[in-house]
């Protein structure tokens, strides 16, 4: 019987001299950061009311709201700027010797209010609060274009990111390519603005005061990077 001859194993292949051993891989976290101040506020107002019938809360509620946004469109907000983003209805309860007793409805509205003059800012409120507004959250102070400020901080993350791994390599006597084989970019988190927020006192001279700080807009990329063994 005839049996073919076993095939003669593969050559193996001859290593480049100049590579010094396997190229491995590098994880390295890139975070890149850019400060300015806020061009743009956004506050929260609303207006709430009370009372033991509901069509009478509502109606209350209606015509000082209404008031509200016509003080503000006044002192030139446009009203593009005001947008309602809360309508709550409650009904409310006491308890008198353990045992649960209506006391009627409690109605609220809250206006997300656009400010593009930060100047204005104390001045929304106090105008809103005179007008019947009794609810004041969320100050929040924002940039009208941040894309321009996010793209600094992306590349300060990519420099940051190499310079990171060089330094790793540079400790560990590695040869570092220095251009990144991947490069994955982290979703922004949102950003705290330091904000200082007064309420004036009961005091006709008095003014609300507001001081929008900076906002930083951070950038974070995870990068590989390969390298080799500097002794081969």
């Amino acid at each position: 019987m005839y049996y073919p001859p076993y095939p003669s194993p593969a050559p193996k292949p001859v290593r480049n001299q100049q590579d010094n051993g396997k190229k491995r891989l590098m994880t390295v976290t890139g975070v890149g950061s850019v400060s300015t101040q806020p061009n743009v506020a956004k506050i929260n107002l609303g207006v709430e009311t009370q009372d033991e019938e509901l069509t009478k809360a509502q109606q209350d509620n209606a015509q000082t709201l209404n008031k509200v946004i016509d003080s503000l469109v006044q002192m030139g907000i446009p009203r593009e700027d005001i947008q309602t983003v809360d309508y709550f209805i409650y009904p409310q309860y006491d308890y008198v010797d353990g045992k649960q007793e209506f006391r009627g409805y409690q109605v609220t509205h809250t206006l997300q209010v656009t400010i593009k003059d930060l100047s204005q800012t104390g001045k929304v409120i106090d105008t809103a609060v005179q007008n019947g507004a009794n609810r004041v959250s969320n100050i929040e102070f924002t940039i009208d274009n941040p894309q321009q400020y996010y793209k600094r901080a992306l590349n300060r993350a990519l420099e940051n990111a190499v310079s990171k791994a060089q330094t790793i390599a540079n400790q560990m006597n590695l040869n570092l390519d220095p251009t990144p084989t991947q490069i994955v970019e982290e979703l922004p988190q949102g950003t705290v603005t330091p904000q200082t927020f007064k309420q004036a006192e009961a005091v006709s001279s008095a003014s609300t005061q507001v001081e929008p700080g900076q906002i930083e807009i951070t950038a974070r990329i995870e990068t590989k990077f390969q390298y080799t063994s500097a002794n081969g």
